[in-house]
Order: C-alpha cells, then structure tokens, then sequence
C-alpha cells in the first residue's frame, strides 16, 4: 500500500469495540493498533479479548461489539440461521488466510506412528484408520478430537481430513467444541486425542512435548480463507464510511504483516501486548513459517503457514463462500426443505462491493473474478488482471466448481 495516499474518510461512528480470540492471527487488530492505523484513519478502536467464538458471535449479533474477528464460515452460519438467531451478517475482509494445523497426543502419535513405520501424513491417516477400526470392532470408546467451534474452517478442515482416511467424521469418532485458549491442556490431561486449532496452541502442545502436529491446514485446502472482518449488515449500511476506514486500517496492517522483515516484530509486538497467555517462542513460529511437528524434529519451513495479504488475501471470494457453504451441505447442516438459496446467500455475505469500492479509492489491486475454480492450482498463478494468486489445491486432489 502506498503510504502517501491521499484518500480519506468521514467515519459516521469514530469509537469502535472489536472483539478478538487470544490467536496469533488477531495479528492485524494488534498490529493496526499498536502502530496508529487506526486512528491515521479516523477511528478509536478499542479491542475485547473475548473467551469462545460463541461469545463473539452473540455480542456481535446484539451490537455490544460493532464487529470482530470472526472464523470465515461464521457469518455465513450466522446469516443462516445456523446454532444462533438468524441475522444478517457481511465478511467483507478476509484477515488472513491459513494458520491452523492437526495435531493428535503425544501417545496417539507415537502408536500411529509405530503402526505406520512411517511419519508420512498419508501413512499416519491410514494407520489411524485402522486403529480406530479395530477399536471399533472391540467396542471401545470412540476416539475424541476437538474443533474451535461447529461452523469453523477447523471444523471443515478436520472433517475433510478424516474422511480422506476413510473414516467417517459422525460415526467413527467423537468431535467436541473447547476454545483455543484450553486445547492444549484437555489433549494434555488426556480428554481429547487430537484438535484443530489455530496458532501458537499447536506450537505449545509440541513445545510441551504433549502433542505432535500431523498435517497443517496449508496442506489440506492450500490457501483457505481462516478469518474475516465481520460485521452485522445492519451495521455496515448505517456506517459505510466507518467500514471503510476500519478496512483501510487492516489492509495496511495486512500488508506490514506479509513483509518477511516484519514477522519477527509482529512476534513481539504480540507478545508484549499480553494479548495471548504464551510465550513469545511459541507466538514466533508460526509468523516466521518455521515449525517444528514434534518437540525433538527439525524445524520445517511453511512460508505460506501464515498468509496475511499476498495472494490477493483479504478478497471475500465468492467462491470460497460457496465451497464453505456446500461442506455444510454436506455434513447435514443445511440440509432439508429450509436450505437456502446457496449462491444469494454467498454473494450476500461475502459481498465484494465494500472492498472494490475501497481498492479503487486507494488505487490497489483488484482480483479479475469474484469467482475461481478451488482446487484448480497446485502452485502460484496469475489471474487475467495479472495478480498473482496462490495455489488452491485440496487433499484429496478434487476441484470444486462454484457455478455447479
């Protein structure tokens, strides 16, 4: 973003309430405040660390906060009528794409890795097929993971992720909803034997040797949406200006945090403002893209683990809405006369106009399409604007055409 740009706004509400989940992805609130993006833009954000995603949903949907960090499916559910009140919400910036990972109990690791004689993905899923199979076959209880929250990219990610191995998400195993922030000591005390979740908790349930990461979300849909701006739509018709601005804010946020010599200072700009109850080593990682799957291994680099603005990230794809939208199809959450119309409800939700209107008042780049094919590129590619996009392959290698 050129930093002499002349473009400004007159902000209908100047104070705002954010919320946010202690993650190391909240980097572009904490970044945007702690560098003054905000206030160059006209507005005073004051950010609430709040304690679950049901919490920032609901206070969001009675407008105790005037938006917040939200998990990329949330609006859609929201705007749905899915696990809350129906009301219509709009993702119109996508804060960051990727983050999250898999990771199972140190124990569990060590048995599917035995079983395995290999510590290939593929080779671990099929071993723990075949263990929860026999179990199964035993009666034993079922193997319990943990999501962030039902209509999460974690939630779709682990779904996919287990059906990939041939077992079935509904039957096979148990999947229970716990907030980041208690991940890591439910798979410590042995409650759960794997979760889903974003960073640093996959890095400290390594670093404490209570865990080891199996695959990372990167590795399961290359490049997926994980965290959107959301805002009621109520809310963003009566303060257009507001939106702006407060979008204004994050894009150049956004772009700060995807200079490489910037990571290690968004690291410690993070850990100092004691926004999440980790240390900066395990905030760091995941920023740098070096991580390490188990505590003893070396480090692996995963440069796109964290991807906050290239690729053209904060563009609400409609066609990234429209796969979320078919998983839940899918998994039964939208299934039955009631089903939405599919396609309204995606362009509604992820409505481009706000971040179109943005881009060309700000003179930066735009996608060519609100539409591509997921799953079409397994490397970086250019669209017919010229942008460089990034690869969108999934794990099982299929693409999904969003015009059906």
């Amino acid at each position: 973003m050129h930093p002499t740009h002349k473009t400004t706004y007159q902000p209908e509400k100047p104070r705002l309430a954010l919320g946010f989940i202690p993650l190391t992805d909240c980097a572009p609130l904490i970044v945007a405040r702690e560098q003054g993006l905000f206030q160059k833009w006209g507005i005073n954000v004051e950010l609430k660390r709040e304690v679950s995603w049901a919490n920032i949903r609901d206070r969001v949907i009675i407008g105790e906060l005037d938006g917040a960090q939200m998990l990329a499916p949330m609006p859609l559910a929201c705007t749905a009528g899915l696990g809350s009140v129906t009301k219509a919400m709009l993702a119109p910036f996508v804060l960051n794409l990727n983050g999250n990972a898999i990771t199972l109990s140190a124990s569990l690791h060590r048995e599917l890795l035995e079983q395995a004689g290999d510590s290939d993905p593929e080779a671990l899923g099929r071993a723990l097929k075949q263990l929860v199979s026999r179990e199964r076959a035993e009666g034993l209880a079922k193997r319990t993971f943990a999501t962030v929250f039902p209509y999460s990219m974690h939630t779709l990610q682990l779904r996919l992720w287990l059906k990939h191995h041939g077992i079935e998400p509904d039957r096979d195993v148990r999947i229970v909803v716990i907030p980041p922030p208690q991940m890591v000591a439910n798979l410590d005390q042995g409650h759960v034997d794997g979760f889903c979740v974003g960073e640093p908790w996959n890095t400290l349930a390594v670093q404490q040797g209570a865990g080891h990461i199996a695959i990372t979300g990167y590795e399961i849909w290359n490049n997926s949406p994980e965290k959107v701006l959301g805002v009621t739509r109520a809310w963003a018709e009566a303060h257009p200006q507001t939106l702006k601005a407060l979008m204004a804010a994050l894009y150049e946020a956004c772009a700060w945090l995807d200079e490489p010599a910037n990571r290690l200072d968004a690291a410690r700009m993070i850990a100092e403002a004691h926004v999440i109850d980790a240390p900066e080593d395990a905030i760091t990682p995941s920023l740098a893209g070096q991580l390490r799957m188990g505590r003893d291994e070396p480090i692996v680099e995963l440069p796109d683990f964290n991807v906050f603005h290239r690729y053209a990230a904060n563009y609400p794809w409609w066609s990234q809405a429209m796969w979320m939208l078919e998983q839940l199809r899918l998994d039964g959450d939208l299934a039955g006369e009631q089903s939405p119309d599919t396609a309204r409800l995606a362009a509604e939700v992820f409505d481009d106009r706000p971040y179109r209107e943005l881009m060309q008042e700000l003179g930066e780049p735009l996608p060519a399409e609100r539409s591509k094919r997921e799953g079409d590129h397994p490397a970086n590619w250019q669209d017919d604007s010229g942008q460089t996009l990034g690869a969108d392959r999934f794990l099982d290698g299929r693409t999904f055409d969003p015009s059906g």
